[in-house]
């Protein structure tokens, strides 16, 4: 299939859907709860929304799997998987660090992204095979050799008290070794963070398949090291992810094991 098409429906969806999170951020009215600390607004609904439309527009054929409305077709080869707000709490409290993930998959391999801040306007993309991008420019990871040099990114998920002693562990084992750890609350800007060198590791745990199928090809194309904590190749149905510039990649696995 031409990916030219592909990248310009999955544009104009990012940055439909950008246009309305920019004219509900601040002025939220109704927020709705999913779980205690997993909220959802209208602006997501409204955003996801718009971006099913344009693809669908154009590809109606498409499987969409979208974080508010579930799985649509499970037949077609082709598979859109979008976060239409990744970021909720922040935008939901007015802080600025929220994105739209859009990711292209074919056979279940994901082959185009994009991920867009509609606030900094920085639009991350990527192509298999061809390099990621941040408005246009080419990106790499970090060549940060050491942990204690290091400058990393985690998230909680929003069932932390269930496995809150382990998450609390591996925080503590990173904060006492790296140089400084931050947690943005969107994790599809963590992996475009690492890729683009601000971050030199990200680890999470409790994802799902929206919070990372743009981040990983962005990252990966930059030239990172994605796994689970165990060292496996990392796919977005698993739950935890490391993903780091390479050289800090084994060190951070032994700091994650608890």
């Amino acid at each position: 299939m031409e990916l030219e098409g592909v990248q310009r429906v999955g544009l104009t969806a990012a940055l439909k859907g950008a246009k309305i999170l920019r004219s509900y951020f601040g002025n939220v009215t109704h927020i709705s709860q999913k779980g205690v600390i997993d909220l959802v607004t209208e602006a997501d609904v409204n955003s996801e929304h718009a971006i099913i439309e344009t693809i669908k527009g154009v590809f109606p054929d498409h499987s969409i799997l979208a974080e508010e409305s579930g799985l649509n077709d499970q037949t077609s080869p082709c598979q859109w998987i979008i976060d239409p707000l990744d970021g909720t709490t922040n935008y939901a409290h007015g802080v600025g660090l929220f994105a739209i993930s859009i990711a292209f998959a074919m056979n279940q391999s994901i082959v185009f992204a994009i991920v867009l801040n509609p606030i900094t306007q920085e639009l991350f993309t990527a192509t298999h095979g061809n390099g990621a991008m941040l408005n246009n420019q080419r990106i790499n990871v970090s060549t940060t050799e050491k942990v204690s040099e290091s400058l990393l990114v985690t998230g909680f998920p929003y069932n932390l008290k269930t496995a809150f002693d382990p998450l609390i562990k591996r925080f503590s084992n990173c904060l006492n070794a790296a140089q400084g750890v931050r947690r943005l609350g969107s994790a599809a800007l963590d992996l475009c963070y690492v890729a683009c060198g601000r971050f030199d590791g990200f680890w999470e745990q409790q994802l799902h398949p929206w919070d990372t199928a743009a981040g990983i090809l962005i990252a990966r194309e930059a030239g990172a090291v994605i796994t689970d904590f165990s060292n496996r190749p990392f796919t977005i149905e698993k739950k935890e992810i490391v993903a780091t510039n390479g050289h800090i990649h084994h060190e951070m696995l032994e700091i994650l094991t608890i």
